[in-house]
């Protein structure tokens, strides 16, 4: 179980976020996030517009209607993210733990 999971429990947003933490500096397609979390694709598009507006991730498009999503590192709000969740992995555990 993973650290969002065990403290905030199952929600397609933490598990949107929690991926795109996972890959932080890489791009993201929007087909490729719902593959790696297990969420529909329609879901994926519904939870990452509060991403995108409080800008925890930057969205890209190549061409007409392909969308690229990454973490917004340079964002004060991701950076307090990304050290929490570093720091709750820490305290409770990662998915491989068996807490």
């Amino acid at each position: 179980m993973s650290p969002f999971e065990k403290l905030f429990g199952k929600t397609a947003q933490l598990t949107v976020l929690e991926y795109l933490i996972n890959k932080k500096g890489e791009i993201n397609y929007l087909s490729g996030i719902a593959e790696g979390t297990g969420l529909y694709h329609s879901s994926v598009a519904r939870v990452i517009e509060p991403l995108l507006e409080n800008n925890i991730i930057i969205e890209k498009k190549l061409g007409k209607q392909i969308r690229t999503f990454a973490l917004n590192e340079e964002n004060k709000a991701t950076k307090i993210l990304l050290g929490f969740y570093e720091e709750l992995k820490k305290e409770i555990g990662d998915a491989g733990d068996n807490q």
